[in-house]
């Protein structure tokens, strides 16, 4: 099973009193989701599955892609590992998932499955990391295929 990790791009900051679920990307942020979104199209396989938080900024970087969605709540900020893991059903599915969502819970996400501490592994805005899961001979392992910013690509 493969689980993609894309952090949402550049988003606004929320006005004094403002929706934080509201924010949409900057122009900057739009550049940065189509950019990613480029080099993901050329390395996603068929039938990937696509789980967004239902938040402005996390559904434009999705639309950037071009390929359906669907907005969970369990993503939104605030959501724990164990819902984003249950959600992707990490690691029993087949194929690909793609999660859009947010910092802290991505972070928190791949540092879980790559044996590490939730304060070593922060995602920069419009980052994407790739993580595989495989068995040998009895060993569960968690593979870090690949890791992508926006801005060096």
């Amino acid at each position: 099973m493969d689980l993609i990790l894309w952090r949402h791009a550049e988003a606004e900051d929320a006005p004094d009193g403002g929706e934080d679920l509201e924010r949409p990307l900057t122009a900057r942020g739009e550049k940065q989701a189509a950019r990613m979104a480029s080099w993901l199209d050329r390395q996603l396989p068929e039938g990937l599955r696509v789980l967004v938080s239902p938040a402005r900024r996390t559904e434009q970087t999705a639309r950037a892609l071009g390929r359906k969605f669907k907005p969970r709540a369990e993503l939104l900020p605030g959501g724990t590992v164990e819902d984003l893991l249950e959600l992707a059903q990490w690691p029993k599915s087949r194929g690909a998932v793609l999660v859009v969502g947010h910092q802290p819970m991505l972070g928190e996400t791949a540092a879980k499955l790559l044996g590490m501490t939730a304060s070593q592994c922060a995602i920069r805005k419009g980052s994407v990391w790739w993580l595989r899961h495989r068995s040998r001979e009895e060993l569960e392992e968690t593979i870090l295929l690949s890791v992508q910013s926006p801005d060096f690509l």
